[in-house]
Order: C-alpha cells, then sequence, then structure tokens
C-alpha cells in the first residue's frame, strides 16, 4: 500500500515552514503596535462568555460520550453493521409411502425496522403516511406500535406475511428508497392436502408472547407449530436458524454481505398414514354425509398390531393454509361460527354415545367374570320388563347365545349380562366401568395429537354428584348397550376393537412412525406401546371375534361378506355395527367397527356418521368399500 505519508512529506514540510515564517513575524512585531493593545478596554465579560461556553462544551461531551455513549455507539453500529435471521426450512411430512403432505414454498414479508426510519418526527410521518397510502395501514396505528417497541429497536416489525410475489414486487418498488420499511423473503409452510389432512397435520403460525416466555430459545420473528403434528413435534421439524451479517446505508438498505451461517433444515417425519387411503376414506365419507343430509362424521384405520394410524379423517375439515401465513380475523370467525364446527378433530374429541359397538367389550366382561360362558343362552321376546318400566329391544331374537348376541345386536342380552334378568345374574355398573376404562375408555389414549377427549363412563358417584340422582337398574342397562350418559370418542372405540384383533394388547396408537435427518439418517423410531395386556382370556377373546365374524357373516354387516382380494378369496372381516340414539328428536349415529382378514388382522376401522341413522346403512357400505379398497389396490 502507497504510504501516504511519503506521497504528502513535501506538503506538510511546506505547511512548517509556513507556521515558522508566521511566528517569526510575531515576535518582530513593532512595540507601539503592543502599547496600542493594552490600550483597549477589557474584556472580562467575553472571557466569562467564553468559559461557560466551554464549560457547556465539556458537559455536553461528557453527556454524549459518558452517560448516552453506548446508546449512541449502539445506534451508530446499527447503521452500519446488522445481523439478519435466516429462518430454517421446517422438516417435510411424509406419508409411509414417501409422499410429501407439505412443503416449504418461498413467501415475501414487508417488515418495519425502527431504528432505520428517520430521526426527524416529520420525516417519520411521512413514512407512515406513505404505508398508509400504498399498504392501506393506519397512520396512528404504526406510529404507535413503533413507539412502543423503541425507536432504536433493531428488531423488525412485521406490518404484511405471506405476500404473493406481485404484491411483494409493488411493495419493493414503492418503498425502494424507504428509510426503514423492507421486503423480505422467507420459507414458508404449504399443505397439498388441505380439508382431508387438516385435523393431522394441524398448522403453523408466528410465535406469541406467552410461548416466547416458555421457549427463551426462540426468537420474536419465530414461526412453530400451533396444532397438530405440527404442534406435537415442532422440536424436531423447526430446524436451526442461520444468520447474515451485512453492512447497511443509513436507509437501513443492504450494501454488501460481510458473513453467513447457513440455517440447518428441520428433521423430516414419516407417518404411519396412507395417502390413498385417507384419501378413499374422505371421499366416501364425503359421499354418505351428502346422502344422509347430515354434516359431519369420522374415519380412523390403524393397523392392529403396531397401533399405527393408517388414516384419520374428520369431516368438515378446514384449509391449514389459511393459518400458515396468519389468518385474517374474518377468516377465522366464520370457522369459529361455522355451525359444523370444522376446528373440532371429531376422530380424537368428539364424544358420542357408542350404541352396540360397545357389546363386544361387555361380551368380553361377562365372560371375564363368568357371568355368562360360550353356552348360556336367553330367550328374548324383544323386551325386558322391570315393574312399570319397559326396556325395548329393535326385534325379538329367540334363543341367544353371546355369539348370536354380537352378530345381531341382540338388546336383551346384553341387558342381562350388565344390569341382570332371568338366570343372569349380571356384571353391575361398578363392574362394567371397570372393564370399559381396561379398554380404554373414560382416559384419552395418548395419541400423538394435541387435541383428545376423556370420553366418559358414569357410575353411581357421578351421577349423584352431576345430577343429584341415585344410580337405578335402568341406567345399568342403557350403559350395556351404549346408551345413556356413557360416550366415548371415535379412536378409543377404534382401539378397544383393536384389541381383540391383536389377541388382547390395549395399544397407544401413533400417527408418526420416524423421525429421519434431512441426510436421511434416523433420528428416533416409534415403537408399539403397549398400554396393558392379557387383561382378557385369549379364549374369550377368540369367544368374541366369532361373534364378530357372524356379524359379516349373518348379522347386521353382510354386504362386507361379498368382499374378496386380488386373489378372488373372501377377506374374512369380522366387526360390529352400532344405532346410537342422541339428543330428543330420535335422532341416531351410524356406527361400524372391524378388523380383517380374520386370523392375521392387519387393518381396523372404526366409521362414525353423526345422525347418519342405522350403522348398517350408513355405516356399512363405507366400510364395506374401504376392505375392498385395502385388500385390493
Amino acid at each position: 500500500m502507497e504510504n501516504i505519508f511519503e506521497k504528502y512529506s513535501d506538503d506538510i514540510g511546506t505547511v512548517k515552514s509556513d507556521f515558522s515564517e508566521y511566528e517569526h513575524i510575531v515576535e518582530t512585531e513593532p512595540k507601539d503596535v503592543l502599547e496600542e493593545k493594552n490600550e483597549r478596554p477589557s474584556f472580562n465579560i467575553i472571557y466569562l462568555a467564553l468559559i461557560a461556553g466551554g464549560l457547556f462544551l465539556i458537559m455536553k461531551l461528557l453527556n454524549l460520550q459518558v452517560v448516552s455513549g453506548s446508546q449512541y455507539q449502539y445506534l451508530a453500529e446499527g447503521n452500519r453493521i446488522r445481523e439478519r435471521l435466516i429462518e430454517a426450512p421446517r422438516g417435510i411430512i411424509y406419508d409411509r409411502n414417501n409422499i410429501a403432505l407439505v412443503s416449504n414454498v418461498g413467501t415475501y414479508r414487508l417488515q418495519l425496522v425502527p431504528a432505520d426510519l428517520p430521526r426527524q418526527k416529520d420525516e417519520r410521518i411521512k413514512v407512515y403516511e406513505l404505508l398508509k397510502t400504498v399498504a392501506n395501514y393506519d397512520t396512528s396505528s404504526i406510529s404507535q406500535a413503533v413507539e412502543k417497541q423503541g425507536l432504536y429497536s433493531l428488531e423488525p416489525m412485521i406490518l404484511k406475511d405471506n405476500l404473493e410475489k406481485d404484491e411483494a414486487l409493488n411493495y419493493k418498488v414503492k418503498f425502494a428508497s424507504v428509510s426503514g420499511i423492507q421486503v423480505v423473503s422467507l420459507p414458508n409452510r404449504k399443505y397439498n392436502f388441505m380439508d382431508s389432512l387438516s385435523h393431522i397435520l394441524g398448522y403453523t403460525g408466528k410465535i406469541s408472547e406467552d410461548e416466547l416466555k416458555n421457549h427463551p430459545d426462540y426468537n420474536i420473528s419465530d414461526r412453530i407449530g400451533k396444532s397438530g403434528l405440527e404442534f406435537v413435534y415442532d422440536n424436531y421439524l423447526r430446524g436451526n436458524n442461520g444468520q447474515d451479517q451485512f453492512e447497511v446505508d443509513s436507509k437501513g438498505q443492504i450494501q454488501r454481505i460481510l458473513a453467513t451461517k447457513d440455517p440447518v433444515e428441520g428433521n423430516n417425519l414419516i407417518l404411519n398414514l396412507d395417502l390413498g387411503l385417507q384419501e378413499k376414506a374422505t371421499g366416501l365419507l364425503a359421499d354418505m354425509i351428502n346422502k344422509k343430509q347430515t354434516s359431519s362424521g369420522v374415519i380412523i384405520a390403524v393397523d392392529p398390531q403396531s397401533g399405527g394410524i393408517l388414516a384419520m379423517v374428520s369431516l368438515p375439515g378446514y384449509d391449514d393454509n389459511l393459518f400458515s401465513g396468519g389468518i385474517n380475523k374474518k377468516d377465522y370467525q366464520n370457522l369459529l361460527d361455522d355451525p359444523s364446527k370444522p376446528l373440532i378433530n371429531r376422530a380424537t374429541s368428539g364424544q358420542y354415545p357408542s350404541g352396540s359397538t360397545i357389546k363386544p367389550m361387555m361380551a368380553a366382561a361377562g365372560l371375564e367374570e363368568g357371568i355368562i360362558n360360550e353356552s348360556t343362552t336367553i330367550n328374548d321376546s324383544g323386551q325386558i320388563a322391570v315393574g312399570d318400566y319397559v326396556f325395548p329391544d329393535w326385534k325379538a331374537h329367540g334363543k341367544v347365545d353371546v355369539k348370536k348376541a354380537i352378530a345381531e345386536s341382540c338388546d336383551v342380552f346384553f341387558y342381562a349380562v350388565g344390569g341382570g334378568w332371568d338366570k343372569i345374574k349380571g356384571l353391575g355398573v361398578n363392574k362394567i366401568k371397570n372393564y370399559m376404562e381396561l379398554f380404554g375408555f373414560g382416559k384419552k389414549t395418548g395419541i400423538d395429537l394435541d387435541s383428545e377427549q376423556d370420553g366418559l363412563v358414569p357410575d353411581a358417584t357421578w351421577k349423584k354428584k352431576v345430577k343429584n340422582e341415585p344410580w337405578y337398574v335402568g341406567d345399568t342397562y342403557h350403559m350395556s348397550i351404549g346408551q345413556g350418559d356413557i360416550s366415548v370418542t371415535p379412536l378409543q372405540l377404534l382401539m378397544a376393537t383393536s384389541s381383540f384383533a391383536n389377541g388382547g394388547e390395549l395399544l397407544k396408537p401413533h400417527i408418526a412412525s420416524k423421525i429421519m435427518s434431512e441426510d436421511g439418517k434416523e433420528i428416533k423410531n416409534i415403537e408399539k406401546e403397549v398400554i396393558r395386556k392379557d387383561f382378557i382370556n385369549s379364549k374369550n377373546i377368540e369367544i368374541v371375534k366369532e361373534g364378530m365374524r357372524q356379524t359379516i357373516i349373518s348379522g347386521s354387516a353382510r354386504s362386507i361378506n361379498e368382499v374378496v382380494n386380488k386373489d378372488g378369496k373372501n377377506i374374512e372381516a369380522s366387526g360390529k355395527t352400532g344405532t346410537a340414539q342422541f339428543g330428543t328428536e330420535d335422532k341416531t349415529h351410524a356406527w361400524f367397527t372391524g378388523f380383517a382378514p380374520y386370523d392375521s388382522p392387519n387393518i381396523s376401522f372404526v366409521i362414525l356418521v353423526e345422525g347418519g341413522g342405522e350403522g348398517s346403512d350408513a355405516a356399512v357400505p363405507i366400510a364395506k368399500e374401504l376392505f375392498n379398497y385395502w385388500f385390493n389396490r
């Protein structure tokens, strides 16, 4: 590098010579000139003024350099070098066949950096007025927000998120020379299969102040999982943010990048879910809902050997993409006001009377307690009379054993098993409650989703506390056929049914199968988890299974027996229908729950059509098509 001191050495010498010459002239100034100066008036007042001014300047310097020095240093550095967060792309969620259910797409954000705004108030107001004109922002609201955050803050204020490319380009042009206003690009979540998967995938959103307190390692501009799998597996999906260090001009515009730390993409989530089955179930359920002129329903499928969820449909659903970029108040209010409640995941949070789908569990309890055995029979004339009260059956079944009672859904037989009648002693409410809880009713299943309800298995204590009424034998009768105050979630019912399919294990359901890094390394494998086993004798399980098989062969779900696999062989399904009364208008929910093949089941279903009428009419046709799809695709 050229030595600037050598370059200008001659000039320095010249300047020095000039100063020497000037000093010489002063020293040889004539005497009469000096005497003339002494004769001038006193300048004490001027000296005092100069001293006062000097003190003022010293105090000002002390204030600038000592008292406010750190603040101005911070501002000076902020006007020169900045750091910008590079948001890490979230991991991708795949179905079991590696079909991407979500993706990351580029989106744009309009933001304001208070520290880059003009220092003069009138100039800032001009910026706010431009925001009002171009982006329809209220001037006073922006001013108040900036003042609240602080004019020296380098933290960006998000003005508009999830901008379309054309809109972003328009803002970039309009605000190109405006201090403090920026258009930045960042990754955003896009959900590829909207209504079908909305309750499973959930959505992401900007972190709230409360969430930030619970996650001090997060940033105020982070987007995090708010519901569904996005929420439950947020720690794995979110990745590690990167950072840019860059130089800016006085308007906050980037001049050059100084250093970059690349972001690390989040881990990927592999599900047990089969997208083909999910889409098939969604279409079938939507068609039946329309046919029955109702509004909602549920289908869930699980691998009964592992607890892995193969499909989960709750209709109506919603578009997750409404939330990913920040939902507006109108759209959110519309979702809240919708009488069909699309935000509720009915599969895990809907609580319904089970109807006759609970009868296999009642049969298992009666067999286990020795209340009945495989040969126990009663004569069903179509009703039970207790004093002045009559408890009807849907038809007179004649001579009935436990298998026929399951297959034909005989109410009288299960009245007797639960509350006692004729030669059957009856379990009583406390034993019923105990066995229902063993099958998982009345408690959350523990599925890897954020929305789940307990359901209810009532007893005398509950009724006295809630209704201030005693428990009657009629309550036990109603509970024994899945009516009265008992309520279950579709997922609870499915997992209870699956315990017959797998030989007696109550499993914890899980949607996720594996967590994989971006480069394909396995981070975590979601293992099978047994909640309870050996609570029902294997012989009694087999008796119940045979009764459920008879439901398909000769009972209320006979049409399913027509389904054959790719080899032309009958799939040998087992199942149970249910028709559950609700409300005061004699409306009924339509249920089916079952599994196949009989010897080694690899799929279990639960189907609910809310207000759909009889299970054999609304739920069984769906089950038939789903079994046909699964075994013939």
